[in-house]
């Protein structure tokens, strides 16, 4: 490969001599140190230059990253809210019958048909928000890191403009590396189906048994195939923002750039994630705490037989505190997975296409520390590498 041959096995790739890079300290045998104009140094990237590059990037851009996904999430927030708040005053009398009804009544369709309608309506309204909101954040944040590399400083308004504009193709990405995880999870759906009929039916050795095991054993085939493409294709989001592809180019150029990385950008990301997801659960302990305490006093106020109304009234300030948890949380574990693969992407961008002399250019910095690599591949299309 281009990076094996060219850079070697030193701290940025190179051959390494008495654990200097490139031949020796800086100033010794005409070595010097790459540029690093923003988050990175633009060479081949190691493990600590991917998170650290990432948390610079929080911290230098925070208003630009936490901004956008704040103000997306809360208001995805409390579009949901509305739409609860309408859905609930348009059935709320359906509502209360069906929840007044004995174990031994059936609830007649005329109560039932506006009930299943309304969560059909929420669910279509939640898939799209999530969808818009995904989106903007998958877009925002390359965005933000493509200045971040080049040390420049960017307005909120400039990543709103170039997330808006992006938004539709990485929806697009989005919803086709999803598809990749669809066979396994509609095989543990069917397998978790078939515990539930087999329970309920005290079934032992019938078709629901059977269709268990199928969907357990389908599941452990296809998840590792699952994940595997999930990885090739993880850098297509990226791939939108920095090259303007489509969807399908981006997906094909993802599974380009990760070809002989496969393992090394799975750790890193499995990493980020669990990172993100801790962080993100000890982000919303506190604000489930607090809302146990008015949880706990609006439902000590509330009658031997409240109404719908009443008990969702006595538990908002506890829906409002985990709302407000699940947001902040939502915030942090979906920022830093994105900077990680986005660094990945700029990572491999270098190692195989030598974008460090076109970054060093673009971010006005002396092109210092670069190996003599010979030719560079051209990118899919053909030209120079492109930033």
């Amino acid at each position: 490969m281009a990076q094996d041959a060219g850079w070697g096995g030193g701290a940025y790739g190179g051959a390494s001599y008495g654990g200097y890079p490139f031949g020796g300290p800086p100033g010794w045998g005409g070595w010097v140190p790459p540029p690093k104009p923003g988050v990175i140094p633009l060479a081949p990237l190691g493990l600590g230059d991917v998170l650290g590059g990432a948390f610079s990037t929080m911290g230098r851009y925070w208003k630009q990253l936490f901004g956008m996904a704040a103000a997306l999430y809360g208001g995805a927030t409390l579009l949901m809210a509305a739409a609860v708040a309408v859905a609930y005053s348009a059935v709320s009398d359906h509502l209360d019958r069906v929840v007044a009804l004995d174990y031994d009544e059936t609830a007649s369709s005329t109560d039932v048909v506006p009930l299943v309608t309304a969560g059909i309506v929420l669910g279509l309204v939640g898939i799209v928000t999530i969808s818009v909101v995904s989106g903007l954040m998958y877009a925002a944040v390359p965005a933000v890191l493509q200045e971040a590399v080049l040390g420049r400083p960017v307005a909120f308004a400039a990543v709103w403009r170039k997330a808006w504009s992006r938004v539709a193709p990485v929806i697009g990405a989005l919803i086709l590396t999803s598809l990749v995880a669809l066979v396994p999870v509609l095989l543990v759906m069917t397998a978790f189906f078939g515990l539930i009929i087999s329970v309920l039916a005290m079934d032992s050795g019938g078709g629901a048994a059977i269709a268990l095991s199928l969907g357990l054993i389908g599941a452990l085939a296809t998840g590792p195939l699952a994940v595997w493409l999930w990885i090739k294709v993880c850098l297509a989001p990226a791939a939108v923002v920095f090259e303007g592809q489509g969807p399908v180019a981006a997906l094909r150029r993802s599974s380009q750039l990760v070809k002989g990385d496969w393992w090394r950008i799975f750790g890193i990301t499995l990493l980020a994630g669990l990172m993100a997801a801790v962080a993100g659960y000890i982000v919303q302990i506190p604000f489930s705490f607090l809302g146990l305490f008015p949880g706990m006093i609006g439902t000590a106020s509330l009658d031997e037989d409240p109404s719908t109304a009443a008990v969702v009234v006595a538990m908002s300030g506890y829906l409002v505190a985990t709302l407000l948890g699940m947001t902040v949380s939502q915030v942090i574990s979906t920022t830093f997975p994105q900077l990680v693969t986005g660094l990945l992407y700029v990572d491999r961008r270098i190692r195989t296409e030598n974008l460090g002399p076109v970054l060093a250019e673009a971010a006005g910095v002396p092109p210092q520390g670069f190996p003599q690599q010979g030719p560079v591949p051209p990118p899919p299309g053909g030209g120079t590498p492109q930033w």
